[in-house]
Formats: structure tokens, C-alpha cells, sequence
């Protein structure tokens, strides 16, 4: 299987203390893979070590089977970490050509058009980024990841905060950058909820290390044999039911 994400032994020390430990994680090509565990699992800094934001105490990281310094396979790579990097005096435009000059894209007027069509934002180009709701604002730091093409995106919290509607449209968002545009996705979220009905695959994280890896069907296996598995409930609380099982398990 090919893997747009892996990690090897991946760790990252702070002051001595172990933040991320022996972290193993793998993210298949074409994969919506939901990034889940508790506050201060280590979520974001393992994104952040990914995305270079961070530099590992040791490792081997991978991007489509290749070193994740290579300029290259980086470059195949778009991100929103935290919240999304904008001025917010300025246009939505204007901050999406500020992204587009950062990255040295060519045509970047027809880059612009393009994203802000792919997340469904075309009317609010000249809008200023500080009028725009919160669901907007997450959907132009969408914009902004992919930014050149990229065929990875790692999003941090995207659906954060949101009301029904907001998560509702990220939530398409994401499915159609998937399934029409190829694009793998790296999430991480704690709206379990939501993240259940876009991902196709799960990784959970506890202490900097992750406890477990498993297809979104392989799931639904282990809570048939929970019996949690009930025709209505399936979708709507399957995952935070089994989620709490495994955090349960490891405490005991």
C-alpha cells in the first residue's frame, strides 16, 4: 500500500519530556484519515512535525514514500494548522494573491478562481477577511492549503467551533476535494460526530503515541461485537462510543 503520511519512531522531546513518542502513523494514498485523541495527545505537534513547523528529536518521516524534507514531495503538500494565516484588513482576494505570491505560483489570478471555486467561495472574493463568518474563514484557509495543487491537505480543526450549517459545508467540502479531486486528507477534530461522516479511516492518539490504527469498516466491525451497533445509532455516535472504549481500555 502506498502512503502519503508515514511516520517511523517518530519523537519529539521538549525541556527532556517526551511530547510525541515512537509515534508510528500511516496515512493511505486517497484517504480521508481522522486524526483523534484527547487534549495534549499531541494532535497538533504531530502535524506540525509533518509539516516541517516543528523539528523532530528523531524520526523518519515519509510523504509519498519519500523524505519529508525533500523540496519536491513538500511542495505536493497544503496546510492549515491552528487557524487560518490571514490579514484581516485585507480582501479575502487579497490575502489568497499574498499565498499565491509566497508560493511563487504562476497565474495567479486562475489559482485564486480555482480554489475559492473549490471551496465554494467565489462571491466573497473581495470580501474582507474579518467581516466573513467563522465557517467562511476556515474555508478560505482551505483555499489557501490548496494553494499549487497540492495532493495532501493537513488540517487542524477545521470544523472547530462551527454551527450545524458551517460544519455541514466543510464537511462537503472536504468529501468532494476527496472523491472528485483525489486529494488525501489528514484531519484531526473533536467532533467526533462529523468526523465519522467523512472519514474513511482512523487513527487514535494518547500520550504522543498512537494506540491505534483501523479502516472506518473495521470500526463498525468492533462495535457490532461491543453491541453499541444499532441501525439509527451507527452514525451517530459509533465513534465517540468507541473511542471512549479504547481510552477506557488503556486505563485499565
Amino acid at each position: 500500500m502506498e502512503y502519503a503520511v508515514e511516520t517511523i519512531n517518530l519523537q519529539k522531546n521538549f525541556k527532556g519530556i517526551a511530547a510525541i513518542n515512537n509515534l508510528n502513523l500511516k496515512v493511505p494514498v486517497g484517504s480521508i484519515y481522522g486524526f483523534i485523541g484527547e487534549n495534549g495527545s499531541g494532535k497538533s505537534t504531530t502535524e506540525k512535525l509533518i509539516c516541517g513547523l516543528l523539528v523532530p528529536s528523531s524520526c523518519e518521516i515519509k510523504l509519498f514514500g519519500q523524505p519529508y524534507t525533500d523540496a519536491g514531495v513538500r511542495a505536493r503538500m497544503g496546510v492549515m494548522i491552528e487557524n487560518p494565516a490571514c490579514f484581516p484588513y485585507s480582501t479575502v482576494y487579497q490575502n489568497l494573491m499574498m499565498q499565491a505570491h509566497n508560493l511563487g505560483i504562476q497565474n495567479p489570478k486562475e489559482e485564486i478562481k480555482r480554489v475559492l471555486e473549490l471551496v465554494n467561495m467565489s462571491g466573497a472574493a473581495g470580501r474582507k477577511f474579518k467581516q466573513c463568518s467563522l465557517g467562511m474563514k476556515q474555508r478560505i484557509g482551505i483555499a489557501q492549503a490548496l494553494m499549487g495543487n497540492p495532493r495532501l491537505l493537513i488540517l487542524d480543526e477545521p470544523i472547530n467551533g462551527l454551527d450545524a450549517d458551517g460544519m455541514r459545508i466543510i464537511r462537503e467540502t472536504l468529501i468532494s476535494l476527496n472523491k472528485e479531486h483525489g486529494i488525501t486528507i489528514l484531519v484531526s477534530s473533536h467532533a467526533l460526530g462529523e468526523l465519522e461522516k467523512v472519514a474513511t479511516h482512523y487513527g487514535i492518539i494518547r500520550g504522543g503515541t498512537i494506540i491505534k490504527e483501523m479502516l472506518a469498516s473495521e470500526m463498525d466491525m468492533e462495535l457490532e461485537k461491543m453491541g453499541v451497533v444499532q441501525e439509527v445509532v451507527v452514525k451517530q455516535a459509533g465513534l465517540e462510543d468507541y473511542y471512549l472504549k479504547i481510552m477506557e481500555d488503556k486505563k485499565s
